[in-house]
């Protein structure tokens, strides 16, 4: 797929972004420190989610417009243990919100660390989303960091860790070298060329509210 726009719009919290207009989101989850805003600006060929070595920066929702007809949304990361305990139920009640929100056609990345491997919150997130029922598909982050005899036992162990039906892909990427992108490009193209919205309005509309990002 082309990228001929794509822009940061705003950030939200518990389920206040602009949803509901009927556009697919693509959203993205996972581990705190698992490489979501690198992973996305690979994607989109420009740098609009800002990175930071410090895991557990991104405490919102952040909202990016896509072509002006799709969004990719940026979860905050799960599991960052030096958040107070009210933070990290702020964050969870934002993410159920998300997720149970009936509005657009949704996919969910999750994304999980392949050098780390699937850890007891991986496994506790995928079965909420196995429960929840949405769409998702399953990628192995940092995989240029796994010498390449390890490679295919340690997908094996993240399916079976996640409880993967057998033959369910798990896409290996490393945003640092582009390996896989164009296979989970593949996917979201997939996605996304389902039944899309005219254009509803002009972008600048679209980008009321809080413009300050935060780190991801």
């Amino acid at each position: 797929m082309r990228i001929e726009s794509a822009e940061f719009v705003r950030s939200t919290v518990i389920g206040s972004g602009p949803s509901g207009d009927g556009s697919p989101e693509v959203a993205f989850v996972g581990r705190s420190n698992v490489g979501k805003s690198s992973l996305l600006n690979r994607l989109l060929g420009r740098k609009l989610a800002h990175t930071s070595s410090t895991p557990g920066r991104t405490r919102t929702l952040n909202w990016f417009r896509i072509n002006r007809r799709y969004w990719f949304v940026d979860l905050p990361g799960y599991g960052f243990a030096r958040t107070s305990r009210d933070e990290r139920e702020t964050w969870a009640r934002s993410i159920d919100a998300y997720l149970r929100d009936p509005s657009g056609r949704r996919l969910v990345i999750h994304l999980v660390d392949a050098k780390v491997g699937a850890t007891r919150l991986d496994e506790e997130a995928a079965q909420y989303l196995a429960d929840l029922g949405v769409a998702r598909t399953v990628v192995a982050t940092k995989f240029d960091r796994l010498k390449r005899g390890e490679r295919a036992a340690r997908l094996a162990e993240i399916r079976s860790a996640l409880g993967l039906a057998g033959g369910t892909e798990v896409i290996p990427v490393s945003a640092l070298s582009g390996e896989g992108v164009r296979e989970l490009w593949k996917h979201i193209a997939e996605f996304l060329a389902g039944p899309v919205p005219p254009q509803e309005r002009k972008e600048g509309h679209d980008a009321e509210g809080d413009r300050d990002r935060p780190a991801g």
